[in-house]
């Protein structure tokens, strides 16, 4: 395969991999008391020495810990990074997550109880750990800048502390700069960032359900762009940043339906993101045409293999929609990954470990076919 210098590299993922039933246990005890912070890292750092090497052998360029120390995506930059959160509280109503049979589990929602500071990066620590695992790309994972605000809205945003949002906004992505500088010191050149709030945007119902607390969708697509777009200018220099697109991912569960369209314009025209991860499994996901608004100076990973199911999408079947995504950009900007991560939290999406492996190898597969 033609390996690009830097990324995205044609066969992608997003980064969070299925936890062993060791670490999992080992998270229990340790939420239970039963064992200490020192004896849960020796776990996970068994694990991730153990995901880091499946990577290398199933062929992947970019490299991650599995995101093995975390409960969900968002913990190691909300509940924990940053001064001033409190623990989500659960959410209901057209927060919930569905899966395809109708079952419907809560979200969490985040409450900033005070003033937001920065607490100093673990993420560090641990991204040095990878980094001397690997001679090949460490990639590291936050969460977008917009998941504190579109989770939990005004009413969850102290008016005590924040009468006036915009510092509000100041101070987040002065924390975002101070992590990325750390990160940068730790030698991190490759950073995500997963934002799921932008495409949820283009839901009828999550537009509702924004109206119904005071919120006009298309004031937060604006809001939420300029702050990832001052999160993208704080970044130190030669730190390569994408940004992944999410509609939910939580045991095979989703949150919201829609293609791009909506957002199409603002997500590729206004966005200083060189390169995204876009979700494009289902029909959910609506049409490659909104495509055709990405510059010519700009790479989408399009997201063909669902996570959220262990069934392997057939090769031809793959090659077909890349090739109906060629027709809307130019093929050499585009990648290939599964459409999300394999456990955005800890317990994972209802497929096998073998299931997962093969799906990864399928993406190294047709992107060395088509790229290589």
């Amino acid at each position: 395969m033609t390996v690009p210098h830097n990324p995205p590299f044609r066969a992608e993922h997003v980064g969070s991999f299925l936890r062993p039933a060791e670490l999992l246990a080992a998270r229990d005890r340790h939420g239970k008391g039963e064992i200490s912070d020192a004896d849960l890292r020796t776990v996970e750092d068994s694990a991730i020495r153990d995901v880091v090497a499946l990577q290398e052998k199933l062929g992947l360029q970019s490299i991650t810990d599995g995101e093995y120390r975390r409960g969900t995506y968002s913990d190691n930059f909300t509940t924990s990074g940053l001064d001033g959160v409190t623990s989500e509280r659960i959410g209901g109503g057209e927060w919930r997550y569905t899966d395809k049979s109708g079952h419907k589990t809560a979200s969490r929602v985040p409450t900033v109880h005070g003033k937001l500071g920065w607490n100093g990066s673990e993420n560090a620590r641990n991204f040095e750990f990878i980094a001397g695992l690997t001679s090949r790309l460490p990639k590291l994972t936050l969460p977008g800048p917009a998941y504190l605000h579109y989770r939990g809205g005004r009413e969850n945003i102290s008016r005590d502390v924040y009468p006036n949002l915009d510092d509000f906004w100041s101070d987040l992505i002065d924390c975002y700069r101070q992590e990325m500088a750390a990160l940068s010191d730790a030698g991190c050149r490759y950073l995500q960032l997963d934002e799921t709030s932008l495409v949820k945007l283009g839901d009828p119902k999550i537009q509702n359900a924004l109206a119904g607390r005071g919120d006009d969708w298309r004031e937060l697509l604006d809001i939420y762009t300029d702050a990832i777009n001052e999160v993208v200018r704080a970044a130190p220099p030669g730190m390569a940043i994408g940004m992944h697109l999410c509609r939910g991912n939580n045991q095979g569960h989703w949150q919201a339906d829609g293609g791009y369209d909506p957002i199409a314009e603002k997500l590729f025209g206004k966005l200083e993101i060189g390169f995204y991860f876009l979700e494009y499994d289902s029909d959910r996901a609506g049409t490659f045409e909104p495509l055709r608004h990405l510059p010519d100076d700009k790479v989408v990973v399009l997201g063909l293999l669902s996570t959220k199911t262990g069934e392997l999408e057939p090769t031809d079947l793959i090659r077909q929609r890349i090739k109906e995504a060629a027709q809307h950009v130019d093929l050499d900007q585009l990648c290939l990954s599964p459409q999300c991560g394999f456990a955005s939290s800890e317990l994972g999406n209802p497929l096998s470990v073998d299931q997962q492996n093969a799906k990864i190898t399928r993406v190294i597969e047709i992107a060395d076919e088509i790229w290589g």
